[in-house]
């Protein structure tokens, strides 16, 4: 039998997909379940806009771009 921390951690871990089915309880449909989460962080207004006008040169998402730069920082460009 679990304890009750791990099924709180297992709801925690889990909790995109249980909202899934949530949702898919509620209205026969079964959205897509995402990955990604929305974060907030402050940073330079110029450098905010140079990086921003870079990315539109380059055809390239914002946040993509950091997404690769953090992998590459952090040793996890496999990912």
């Amino acid at each position: 039998m679990l304890s009750k921390k791990k099924v709180q951690n297992l709801t925690e871990e889990n909790k995109a997909y249980l909202e899934a089915l949530e949702e898919f309880d509620r209205t026969g449909q079964l959205r897509k379940i995402s990955v990604k989460e929305r974060v907030n962080f402050t940073i330079d207004i110029d450098l905010m806009r140079s990086f921003r006008a870079y990315c539109e040169d380059h055809n390239q998402k914002m946040s993509s771009v950091v997404e690769q730069l953090i992998r590459e920082e952090i040793g996890q460009e496999d990912l």
